[in-house]
C-alpha cells in the first residue's frame, strides 16, 4: 500500500470521526446529554438543533387536490387539538372534521405513496424502455445491466417451475419484484422526507412516502399474487381445480363406505370432505394476511428507523441503517415474489399429481 492510499484513508477515518462526533452532539442524544433538570423533569424531549421529533403518520396523506389536501390539513389540526386538549376544546366545525374524517366526500384523491407507486413504475418502464430502445449484439453497459436483471430473474423462475412453464410465470414474477424493490430503495432517498407542505416551520404532509409503508398497496400485490395463483390452477386444471377446496370424490368415497359398514374408510373420506378441503380454501385466503403485513410491517419499520436513527444520531448512524434498508428492501422482494412463485408451482404440480393418479 502506498503513502498516497494510506494519507486517503487516513483523512476518510478523520471525516468519518468528526461526522460521527458532529452527529452524536447535534443528534437528540448530544441533546438529552446538556438538557436541563427542569426540562426533564418537565418530561420534555430533547432535541436536536437540525432534525425535530420524528412523527410517523401510518395513513397515507393527501397531497392532490388542493381542496382536499387543505381538509386534510384541518382534519390533523383538529385531531391534534383533541389529543392535546380533550374533545371539549374543539370548535363545532372541528368535531364535525373529526367525525367525517381525513378524506371527504367521493373525490379521487391522490396520496403521497400513491405519487410514489406512479414515480416507481414511471422509473421502471422508462428502464427497460431506455435499455431496449438501441439493442445490440454487443451490449453497452446499460442494456447490459437491464439484460442481467432479466436473466437473473428468468434463471430464478426456471429453478422453480422449469423452462416449460417459465415464460407463463416470469411477468408477474418479475413484475412483483421489481415494483417492491423499486418502491423500497427510492424511499431511501434524502429528498423523500424533505418535500412537503408545511405548517409554520416543520413539514405537514410529506409530498412522498415509500408505497409500501401504506397497508393498501401491499394489499393490492397480496390480492395480484392470490388471483394470479388461483387463475394458473383454473388454467392448468379447469374446473376440477375447484376439488382441491370442495372435494366431490372424497365425500363420495366416505358415504359409499359407511354403507358398506368400512368406518374408518368413511371417517377418513368424510374427513377429507369436510376439514382438509376448507382448510386448504381457508390456508388460500390467508395468503392475503400474511403477504399484506409482511411486506406493510417491514416497509413501515424501515422508515420509522431511518427516522429514529437520523433523529438521534444524524449523519453517520443513518448511513449504516441506509444500508440494513437497502438490504431489507430486496429481500422483502425476493420473500413476496418468491412466494408467489412456490405457489403458482404448487398449482402446477397438483395438475401433474392429479393426471397422473387418475392414469392409475
Amino acid at each position: 500500500m502506498g503513502s498516497g492510499t494510506g494519507k486517503y484513508i487516513a483523512l476518510g477515518l478523520i471525516i468519518v470521526m468528526a461526522l460521527a462526533i458532529a452527529g452524536l452532539i447535534t443528534g437528540a442524544i448530544g441533546a438529552g446529554l446538556t438538557q436541563s433538570e427542569e426540562a426533564k423533569a418537565a418530561g420534555e424531549t430533547a432535541e436536536g438543533p437540525f432534525i425535530p421529533k420524528p412523527e410517523v403518520h401510518l395513513p397515507a396523506q393527501v397531497v392532490f387536490p388542493t381542496s382536499d389536501r387543505d381538509h386534510y390539513r384541518d382534519f390533523l389540526e383538529a385531531e391534534k387539538a383533541e389529543k392535546k386538549y380533550g374533545e371539549a376544546s374543539l370548535t363545532h366545525d372541528q368535531e364535525e372534521l373529526v367525525e367525517e374524517g381525513p378524506y371527504q366526500g367521493s373525490n379521487f384523491i391522490i396520496t403521497n405513496t400513491i405519487l410514489s407507486s406512479f414515480i416507481a413504475s414511471i422509473v421502471l418502464v422508462l428502464l427497460f424502455v431506455l435499455g431496449a430502445r438501441k439493442a445490440a449484439l454487443v451490449p453497452g453497459r446499460f442494456q447490459n445491466f437491464v439484460e442481467i436483471a432479466i436473466e437473473g430473474l428468468l434463471n430464478f423462475v426456471e429453478a422453480v417451475v422449469g423452462r416449460q412453464h417459465s415464460r407463463l410465470i416470469f411477468p408477474v414474477i418479475a413484475t412483483i419484484f421489481l415494483f417492491v424493490v423499486v418502491n423500497a430503495w427510492i424511499g431511501l432517498l434524502p429528498i423523500y422526507p424533505s418535500l412537503g407542505f408545511k405548517a409554520g416551520d416543520a413539514i405537514q404532509i410529506h409530498l412522498l412516502r415509500p408505497a409500501g409503508t401504506d397497508i393498501n398497496m401491499p394489499l393490492a400485490l397480496a390480492l395480484v399474487s392470490f388471483i394470479f395463483v388461483e387463475w394458473l390452477g383454473l388454467k392448468m386444471l379447469g374446473l376440477s381445480y375447484i376439488t382441491k377446496f370442495i372435494r366431490i370424490g372424497s365425500l363420495k368415497e366416505g358415504l359409499k363406505a359407511l354403507f358398506q359398514m368400512r368406518f374408518l374408510d368413511a371417517f377418513q373420506g368424510l374427513l377429507d370432505f369436510f376439514f382438509v378441503g376448507p382448510l386448504e380454501a381457508f390456508s388460500e385466503l390467508v395468503r392475503l394476511i400474511s403477504f399484506t403485513f409482511r411486506l406493510f410491517g417491514n416497509m413501515t419499520a424501515g422508515e420509522i428507523l431511518v427516522l429514529v436513527s437520523a433523529f438521534l444520531v444524524p449523519f453517520i448512524a443513518t448511513v449504516g441503517v441506509y444500508g440494513l434498508e437497502l438490504l431489507v428492501g430486496f429481500i422483502q422482494a425476493l420473500i413476496f415474489s418468491g412466494l408467489t412463485l412456490v405457489f403458482a408451482a404448487i398449482a402446477i404440480t397438483a395438475h401433474h399429481g392429479e393426471s397422473h393418479s387418475e392414469q392409475h
